[in-house]
């Protein structure tokens, strides 16, 4: 194992020139490296990623979904939904974050990775459970957090904070049982405290 790093500008380069145009970018911010890549080629830069001399990056360490349609409120357009991949090379002692946009909104799908690595296998789950993004040669596609029979996919932005529907256990049915949510939305206010020298504030 390689003791010391490369510099993030020095590992830019070289992910740059193994990957060519199949990468929309690699960038550099805040000490870390990351590569956009379009979802068509997605599978193809991850094992690139994988097998590549001086990339080697043997581990996926996390793999999560991220609903960017909040971002229009800020005056961001693009696609709603992208998957981001964290990869780590444990011989050389490097790592990297992969983000790829989902093309279609309403079908989000980009390939499954979980044949480069195992560790994708219940990362997809989830973030298939959480988001409702669909991982295309994943062998075993289901929930993972929330119920079998569960309305939704709670990790979007347009998710209620209720849910749709309650679950509760009926004694005379003696079964669990789904009805409509009977929580009312309430607006919740901040308590502003507002003494004078507040924690010897003047």
């Amino acid at each position: 194992m390689s003791a010391f790093a490369i510099q993030p500008e020095a590992l830019r380069d070289l992910v740059a020139a193994a990957l060519g145009d199949q990468a929309r970018s690699v960038t550099v911010k805040l000490g870390e490296v990351t590569v956009e890549v379009a979802s068509t080629h997605y599978l193809e830069v991850m094992r690139k990623l994988r097998d590549t001399a001086g990339c080697q990056f043997e581990q996926l360490i996390d793999l999560c979904g991220v609903d960017y349609s909040a971002f229009k409120e800020v005056g961001t357009e693009g696609p709603r939904f992208a998957v981001v991949s964290h990869l780590l090379s444990v011989s050389l002692n490097q790592r990297i974050r992969v983000r790829t946009y989902c093309s279609d909104d309403d079908f989000p799908m980009v390939p499954s990775v979980m044949h480069l690595w195992s560790s994708a296998n219940w990362f997809e789950r989830e973030a298939f459970d959480l988001f409702g993004i669909v991982f295309d040669g994943h062998t075993d596609l289901r929930r993972i957090l929330t119920d079998y029979g569960f309305i939704g996919h709670p990790f979007r932005k347009d998710f209620p904070l209720s849910g749709h529907v309650e679950m509760t256990y009926d004694t005379q049915q003696r079964r669990v049982v789904y009805q409509p949510v009977t929580i009312e939305p309430r607006e919740i206010t901040p308590r502003i405290i507002r003494e004078e020298n507040y924690g010897g504030l003047h």
